[in-house]
């Protein structure tokens, strides 16, 4: 089972962006010493948590840091771009880094109405998602009028993102499939099964594959994975009941906090639904879960406040038979 890396560049309390985006090259680094696939980057705009903004530029200094592992997005938001520029984009990138560059690509646009509107989109921008897709792909196929040099010829592999909808795109257009249980795993495994059955085999893939992105924490104990997954389960929280995403506490300090009846059925619902627990736990829980989904890869996603028992975790879990 190949295990690739998203990391979002998160921010811990009392660190600077700056602080957490080159902490993400050295991350890469070290996963890449573990054996992982891929190390992808995300995007995401006004948000005091996450570092990662420009998941192109950042790639690209991830790619310099590193000699073998797959390098990408996970993923451009691609209502919120020009396909042509995106196209250039990685074309630069697949010309610098030949053979290891991936185009991981969402239909999602801003986290709040204040941030779409000054990326000049709104929600129903993600609704131009396939038609915006077609012409980013076109621009490699060399189908277009206008050339997006140097992407001509190249050979980017292409993914889709996916919650739900974004499924039936990747199936479209024959593209590999990414996808979470955001919306619970019996809308995650029928949205795989239909993707699975409307795929039509494409330049970029002969036939389905599909990434499951899941939170994973690995600890000496239980109790000990379960703390690791407390930092991110509150972000959740406080973005849904203030509206902003905030750095990373540590376990410790989010546990000690008082909670409203709301935040506390919310924090709990966060903590909800990720793999957690012993290597031997998490072995058997991983393992099922990709034959339940039929998953050709994990996407691990995990965040949380120390970064060396989050590398730990990484570590354990790259030593897992799956």
């Amino acid at each position: 089972m190949k295990l690739s890396v998203l990391d979002r560049s998160r921010t811990r309390s009392g660190q600077t962006h700056a602080e957490a985006l080159r902490e993400t090259v050295g991350f890469a680094r070290q996963v890449e010493a573990l054996g992982y696939h891929r190390f992808w980057v995300s995007e995401h705009h006004g948000v005091p948590g996450v570092a990662g903004s420009a998941p192109t530029v950042l790639a690209a200094a991830v790619a310099a840091a590193t000699t073998t592992i797959r390098t990408g997005t996970g993923g451009v938001m691609l209502p919120n771009h020009q396909p042509l520029v995106v196209a250039e984009q990685f074309g630069v990138l697949e010309s610098l880094f030949p053979g290891r560059i991936d185009m991981g690509l969402g239909r999602s646009v801003g986290f709040t109405g204040a941030v779409r509107a000054a990326l000049g989109h709104d929600r129903d921008d993600a609704d131009a998602f396939g038609p915006r897709l077609a012409e980013l792909l076109g621009h490699f196929t060399d189908d277009r009028p206008v050339r997006a040099y140097p992407a001509p010829g190249l050979r980017v592999r292409p993914f889709v993102l996916a919650t739900g909808a974004g499924a039936g795109v990747a199936a479209e257009h024959g593209l590999p499939l990414v996808i979470g249980s955001f919306r619970g795993e019996r809308a995650m495994t029928g949205a795989i099964d239909a993707y699975r059955a409307g795929f039509r085999p494409s330049v970029w893939a002969s036939e389905p594959y599909v990434v499951i992105s899941a939170n994973v924490a690995v600890a000496a104990t239980t109790d000990e994975a379960w703390r690791l997954l407390v930092p991110e389960a509150w972000a959740m929280t406080w973005s849904r009941t203030r509206g902003e995403f905030p750095p990373l506490s540590a376990p410790e300090e989010v546990l000690a906090t008082p909670m409203t009846d709301r935040e506390r059925a919310l924090f709990e619902q966060s903590l909800e639904g990720h793999v957690h627990g012993t290597p031997t736990e998490v072995g058997k829980a991983l393992g099922a879960l990709v034959e339940r989904t039929g998953a050709d890869e994990v996407l691990v996603t995990t965040s949380t406040h120390d970064r060396a028992a989050l590398l730990t975790s990484y570590r354990l879990l790259a030593e897992l038979d799956l």
